[in-house]
């Protein structure tokens, strides 16, 4: 658990966890803890035990605002794309007059680089801290969506230019991810609406409005997910009709293959019948006459069907 005094965006360290609990003269206390910190901050900052028992839980937790005497709690997924796979990771904070606390299971990057960010604007406020954090998040999500859009573009080329059974594996996990984050992504939209619209009474009212920019590119993520979903869906018909299409052309090989043998399978029928007089039986070098007549009918059918395509 790391305890700092935020004035002007500047930190001060501080050792004694009970000092928080007094508000300051300036600036405020951010407070970084662990999940098993909460058996600490509870009692000293009266956090709700409904709130503390979300933040234990092994359940993912979908996002929310719960307002209880003297704090607000909130619940906001971070997103990660780490290795071709979407992670999502619950970010916990307990917003007070003087305090803000955020709590999580794993390592937040936004946490980290929200500090230059807060040294920038001087923040001195929780709820300005909490509007930059929540701004970091929602931007982040446009990062995780260029990255998206780039693998559907490298499918689509993989798949025209030569298709492969995994595609179809590819293109199913990366639409189930998609339809994964548009399902989180309804509740987080509707968490910023209450941040922008409801009267909040520990975020100050001209703050609520810079709320609504971060509304607004929520509501642009969900939209582009949705966009992708289509896209996913586009994808899986042209890889099946690229499969149709790969199945015609194997078709029409064997097919073309087949007619070019027809006659050389007729002519070896007809000198393989068991008659006496057979024009050409006798001849001397008929084998190589006729053998030659066949490779000339092969080739000139075989040529005569690329010219037209066929092959």
């Amino acid at each position: 658990m790391k305890i700092r005094h935020v004035t002007q965006g500047v930190f001060k360290p501080i050792e004694d966890i009970t000092a928080a609990t007094i508000p300051p003269a300036e600036g405020f206390y951010w407070i970084d803890a662990d999940v098993d910190d909460l058996t600490v901050l509870q009692p000293l900052f009266s956090l709700h035990e409904l709130a503390v028992e979300d933040c234990l839980s092994e359940e993912e937790q979908r996002p929310k605002i719960e307002i209880h005497e003297g704090h607000y709690f909130l619940v906001i997924n971070s997103i990660r794309f780490d290795d071709e796979e979407i992670f999502l990771r619950a970010l916990n904070i307990f917003l007070g007059r003087h305090y803000i606390i955020t709590v999580t299971k794993q390592k937040i990057n936004e946490l980290r680089t929200l500090k230059p960010i807060l040294l920038e604007e001087q923040v001195s406020r929780p709820d300005h801290f909490l509007y930059h954090l929540v701004d970091i998040v929602v931007d982040n999500y446009f990062l995780v969506g260029d990255r998206i859009e780039v693998r559907i573009e490298s499918l689509e080329e993989a798949i025209l230019m030569h298709t492969k059974k995994s595609h179809l594996n590819e293109i199913i996990g990366l639409r189930s991810e998609i339809l994964w984050l548009k399902k989180v992504l309804g509740p987080q939209k509707e968490l910023i609406a209450t941040l922008n619209k409801k009267d909040l009474k520990l975020i100050d009212d001209q703050l609520q409005k810079y709320f609504s920019d971060i509304y607004e590119n929520a509501v642009k993520i969900s939209e582009t997910f949705e966009t992708y979903r289509d896209l996913m869906g586009n994808l899986r018909e042209a890889y099946q009709s690229s499969l149709a299409n790969r199945a015609n052309e194997i078709m029409r090989v064997f097919t073309a293959l087949t007619t070019i043998f027809m006659p050389l399978t007729f002519i070896t029928g007809i000198y393989g019948m068991n008659f006496d007089y057979i024009p050409g039986l006798h001849m001397h070098g008929g084998s190589y006459v006729l053998l030659t007549f066949m490779l000339l009918l092969g080739f000139g059918m075989f040529f005569i069907f690329r010219k037209k395509e066929w092959l």
